[in-house]
């Protein structure tokens, strides 16, 4: 088959376990550029944290494209146009927070210009997102009247077990408004109805004249599953959780033996 399109999560999946792009996998990358595949980066993260790692590979030059808070903004690197955007409907934000705020070992946040925004209390998992993201967090009383902008996401860090459970009591209750589903065991995301990161991708095909049979999808948590499952060629990280694994096409090396080096190497080069 001859793939035109190459899109990576980028936590456990594009980047090793330090957040970083190797040099391996960044030359891979730019090659693939320079011989006219396109480069995706996929990602639950807020723009703000996606956009240096499309500057190390140069996506801008070479008009890629990133598909920010999971799939719910899309913007293209070349021109800063935002292909597709989506957001929560308002009226949900206080009635999540209400039920979120009592259940201890949770945190609440969404993303305000270049911070994260904390509503309840910081906890170890609302660090993690800050330290991946490389972004401020800034705690508030008053977490529902400060999102008076429009919200792509929300995400509640907590402890595994607690989210496992709260999960499909959200899911019952908004079903008819947000995608709700864990992109990593301790991170449970708020998304508005229908947005995964294959429907977003669907869109962006749509826009520049592909199909899916065209498209690699590389990942490794459980909010890849969707895209995975519709590409032409679906990868699991051997990192991966199990049950992306079972749903892959292909299971590569790991993020930290340039897994998706592999890839290219196995699929992307004649």
């Amino acid at each position: 088959m001859n793939y035109q399109i190459l899109v990576l999560d980028l936590d456990g999946t594009l980047t090793n376990s330090n957040k970083e792009i190797t040099e391996n996998t960044r030359k891979a990358l730019i090659e693939i550029q320079e011989n006219g595949k396109k480069v995706v980066l996929a990602s639950g993260r807020p723009i703000n944290g996606i956009t240096p790692l499309a500057q190390t590979l140069e996506l801008e030059k070479f008009g890629g494209y990133i598909l920010s808070f999971n799939g719910a903004r899309i913007t293209q690197c070349s021109t800063g146009n935002i292909v597709y955007n989506k957001t929560l409907p308002p009226e949900v934000i206080k009635p999540i927070y209400d039920i979120i705020k009592d259940i201890d070992g949770l945190d609440i946040m969404s993303y305000k210009d270049d911070a994260l925004l904390s509503g309840i209390a910081v906890n170890e998992y609302s660090k993690k997102e800050s330290f991946i993201n490389k972004m401020d967090i800034i705690p508030t009383d008053d977490f529902v009247g400060q999102l008076t902008h429009p919200v792509n996401k929300l995400l509640i860090p907590g402890e595994p077990a607690i989210l496992e459970e709260l999960m499909p009591k959200l899911q019952e209750k908004f079903h008819t408004l947000l995608n709700i589903y864990r992109s990593e065991p301790f991170f449970l995301e708020i998304m508005p109805q229908n947005i995964d990161k294959a429907y977003s991708l669907q869109k962006l095909l749509g826009s520049i004249g592909l199909t899916s049979d065209s498209m690699i999808c590389c990942g490794d948590g459980f909010n890849d599953l969707s895209m995975i499952e519709y590409a032409g060629l679906g990868v699991a990280m051997a990192n991966a959780q199990p049950i992306v694994k079972e749903s892959a096409d292909f299971i590569t090396l790991s993020n930290d033996e340039d897994g998706i080096v592999h890839v290219i190497n196995t699929f992307l080069r004649n």
